[in-house]
């Protein structure tokens, strides 16, 4: 007999799902950079200036017996929550390299072509507004692409849009942001301790064994990625945001159960769910029906990998909350008489240069000469007409560039015209970008 089973509507599910799918769509991020961004500047510029000062320096410790770390609130935003945006980061670079546009050098020469071309040329570029100049050491501000705008700005065109470039466009961002950490590991990196580092490498081995040896439960990698590894960097000098990438690498992307055992485990269990559920017999005193429910639960688990559990999980709290917040705090610029002196300034002109034509020149620098040499060839559906659109969404810099900003300036005024020159420049690149794209012929047959 067929069993009818009661389900529970929740009065918040339909306030709940709209939230939820927002999170999930590749716009979000954009759009919640965009609205923290201007809260960010009306509030610095605002008679409540100095309320946005204190609040950033607001002194936060964490004490473990005798050990306390103490940290600004903005240094623990920028080493502490951007590290797990790394951590997504490296987690997206793993799936890529395993089984997506990374996977094999074809498939990788193109995107990993233009994202060299698109770190080359603008550094130079910066370099050379910058040489032997107090502003020299931002030279890798204007390097790498924010993806959560560009992808939010491309997928805002629709069906004009090849999907092929869309896949384009995120490996070419994951390239950026790997020569970008490569970049903060080797040239943005303070006096080392290199006690701390080698008992950071030792947390490292232990993840790595522990990944070797089939340890699938995340909390054994929370443990040691979080509270070994990533504090151990933190008091290195190498940034601790290297940590989440290395911890990223460390988490395991097999499966726990096979295909055919989870189809014939789920449908005996399925069988057993109907057999033991019953509508007279309330769902909280039926024990049976939970251990059935728990152990359907343990084979999605078992199928699914832990790689994919996780960036599933993170990507909304790094794109509602991490990244938001990082503007928030990062992107309060005061504007005052002195504004247009730090527009001008070689250090906003460089990033200017180097976003706004350093990147869309150097991504099609890098894509004709791979596709010249033979290594690679074009995506199908894509023209050039679309590379020049996309080389100007790959100057969108904004949350890598300001990052890389903190790294390279302490000093207050070379920071304020840097980040000057990453809002005009990302505004301008995405502008421009969005107008490219939008005016060529749609084909017919292009993919959502």
């Amino acid at each position: 007999m067929e069993s009818r089973i009661r389900e529970h509507r929740s009065p918040f599910k339909p306030i709940i799902e709209p939230f939820q799918e927002f999170t999930h769509r590749e716009s979000a991020g954009g759009i919640l950079l965009l609205a923290a961004t201007f809260i960010a500047l009306f509030w610095a510029n605002s008679p409540w200036a100095e309320s946005y000062t204190a609040l950033w320096r607001t002194p936060i410790s964490v004490a473990v017996g005798s050990h306390t770390l103490t940290e600004s609130f903005l240094d623990w935003i920028n080493d502490g929550l951007m590290a797990m945006f790394f951590f997504v980061i490296g987690l997206e670079m793993k799936r890529e390299i395993l089984v997506g546009e990374l996977r094999s050098l074809r498939q990788a020469a193109f995107p990993l072509a233009a994202a060299i071309g698109g770190t080359i040329v603008p550094a130079l570029l910066f370099t050379a507004f910058n040489i032997n100049g107090q502003g020299q050491r931002g030279w890798a501000i204007p390097m790498a692409t924010d993806i959560a705008f560009a992808l939010g700005i491309l997928s805002l065109l629709g069906k004009r849009i090849p999907y092929s470039l869309k896949i384009f466009l995120a490996a070419l961002a994951i390239g950026d942001d790997l020569l970008a950490v490569l970049v903060i590991a080797l040239f943005y990196t303070s006096t080392i301790s290199w006690l701390n580092l080698g008992i950071g490498a030792a947390f490292l081995l232990l993840l790595i064994l522990t990944n070797v040896f089939g340890v699938r439960h995340l909390l054994v990698y929370c443990v040691f990625g979080i509270g070994g590894l990533w504090l151990a960097f933190l008091v290195s000098g190498v940034h601790a945001t290297i940590a989440g990438v290395l911890a990223a690498m460390t988490i395991p992307a097999r499966t726990g159960l096979g295909r055919r055992e989870f189809i014939t485990r789920g449908q005996r269990l399925l069988r057993r769910f109907e057999a033991v559920t019953s509508e007279d017999k309330p769902e909280l005193a039926n024990q049976e029906r939970e251990d059935v429910t728990r152990r359907l639960d343990a084979a999605v688990k078992g199928v699914d990998t832990p790689l994919q559990r996780l960036e599933h999980a993170l990507h909304p709290w790094v794109t509602v909350v991490i990244m938001p917040m990082f503007a928030l705090a990062n992107a309060g610029i005061p504007f005052g008489a002195d504004s247009f002196s730090s527009i001008a300034d070689p250090i906003a002109l460089g990033v200017m240069a180097g976003l706004l034509l350093g990147k869309p020149a150097g991504v099609l620098l890098g894509s004709w000469i791979a596709i010249t040499l033979g290594i690679a060839r074009m995506p199908e559906g894509v023209t050039w007409s679309h590379m020049i659109g996309v080389g100007f969404l790959a100057g969108i810099g904004f949350t890598m560039s300001l990052f890389i900003t903190g790294l390279a300036f302490s000093d207050e005024a070379l920071s304020l015209s840097a980040k000057a020159g990453i809002l005009l420049a990302s505004g301008g690149a995405g502008s421009s970008g969005w107008i490219i794209l939008q005016r060529i012929p749609v084909k017919i047959d292009a993919k959502i």
